[in-house]
């Protein structure tokens, strides 16, 4: 009688075991690196916060159809290295399935080692060299097959910017060709559209003006602002964010630079407005989703992400947290294609961002741009929502300008 229990209880030991090591096993892994305290920080936690309580939310509700994602959030503080360091640890140890990234220097830096590992990354970083996955075009840095972002590239983005400020220009009634200057720091992610931008302008009749350089740090910019003014630039591209914008429009202000700025996808926001305070008048910029009050059907699910780290829900995010919250919710449906298709393995993740035509991820309608990407091209999004902030007596104004939907050249591939 003695051997019969314990041989049952020996058996059911092991089918606790066996049922133990299957639930382990029904999880993948994937990376974040993220900024909190480096220089792009102002955005940078805002943006974490849309992935890490997407992340948290899918878990919460059934997981990449029953297998749970194991994540682990790095503050690399816009460090190069330390994002090598950790995406080589998570791939070795963790046998990491996808990530997702942010900055364009570490994300550039890394194409090479994503592509060879069939590592699929979903970068903050809207870089156009990320967009041409064979390399087909001789502009193309590196090919990227495994690189992907929710949003139309910063080159995009900028030429869209350029192809309102020349409507603009007409409609006010402007003589001869109007001036066009880049701005920003010497730095990979100020710098990915710049030379895109500029040819872009010039097809379009503006007399590009030589770059300046301010640095992405908050700081004295009116040597910079004296600079645009003898050069009479009428349209100004700002490559920074946060705390350099505010500082580069305050300088302008106080010596008079008269100029139409006209900002990057991370350099406009409610926050840069409050903080520049009167100074930001007419200040134009672009987005990807729509804002935290507007009545869209998909805010209804964004809402119930933000709780996951606000269980008040009265935390109002911005259109940054958004877009953090539409690349988790592509990854989770790539995954899903994966793993009905083969498993989830980053080769298959990969195949599932091609599985759909006009895709909007489920639940978020009305957030999210309808996206298309293929085995050719990673230009997911080619439209730019064009909107005008203003500051005024303390209250935050934005109001939309217009949409501007991007040719998707072959020339502009990967640039």
């Amino acid at each position: 009688m003695q051997k019969k229990l314990l041989a049952k209880t020996i058996v059911a030991c092991l089918a606790v075991g066996a049922s133990s090591q299957a639930m382990a096993k029904d999880s993948v892994f994937v990376g974040h690196l993220a900024d909190m305290s480096g220089p792009t920080a102002f955005v940078g936690k805002v943006y974490a916060d849309g992935v890490r309580d997407s992340l948290a939310y899918i878990n919460a509700n059934g997981g990449i159809k029953g297998t749970q994602l194991e994540f682990e959030t790095v503050d690399y503080a816009y460090k190069v290295p330390q994002a090598i360091s950790n995406y080589k640890k998570w791939k070795s140890r963790k046998k990491m399935v996808a990530m997702q990234g942010w900055g364009t220097a570490d994300t550039e830096a890394l194409i090479s080692f994503v592509a060879k590992d069939k590592t699929p990354v979903f970068s903050a970083s809207y870089s156009g060299h990320l967009t041409d996955p064979t390399g087909k075009n001789p502009h193309t840095k590196k090919p990227a097959p495994y690189n992907f972002f929710y949003g139309a590239s910063y080159s995009d983005s900028c030429r869209g910017l350029v192809q309102w400020a020349a409507d603009d220009w007409k409609a006010k009634g402007g003589k001869g060709k109007p001036k066009f200057t880049h701005i920003g720091a010497n730095h990979p992610y100020p710098n990915a559209p710049k030379a895109a931008c500029a040819e872009y302008a010039e097809e379009l009749g503006f007399d590009v003006q030589s770059p300046v350089v301010i640095s992405m740090k908050p700081g004295d910019f009116k040597a910079q602002c004296l600079s645009l003014k003898s050069s009479g630039s009428h349209y100004g591209y700002i490559g920074n964010l946060g705390g350099s914008v505010q500082s580069l429009v305050k300088s302008c202000n106080t010596v008079g630079t008269k100029i139409q700025f006209m900002a990057n996808i991370w350099g406009g926001d409610r926050k840069v407005f409050e903080a520049a305070g009167e100074g930001i008048k007419d200040y134009i910029f672009p987005t990807m989703t729509p804002f935290w009050t507007d009545a869209v059907p998909g805010m209804k699910l964004v809402r119930e992400v933000s709780k996951m780290s606000d269980e008040t829900g009265t935390k109002a995010r911005t259109h940054h947290y958004m877009r953090g919250v539409c690349s988790a919710f592509f990854m989770k449906e790539a995954m899903e294609w994966a793993k009905d298709n083969g498993g989830i393995t980053g080769k298959n993740i990969k195949q599932g961002m091609y599985a759909k035509k006009d895709w909007v991820p489920n639940g978020l309608e009305g957030v999210c741009l309808a996206a298309n990407w293929t085995n050719e091209d990673h230009r997911g999004i080619n439209q730019v929502n064009i909107y005008k902030g203003n500051y005024n007596g303390g209250d935050v104004q934005v109001e939309k300008v217009t949409q501007v939907t991007l040719k998707r050249r072959d020339d502009w591939l990967g640039y």
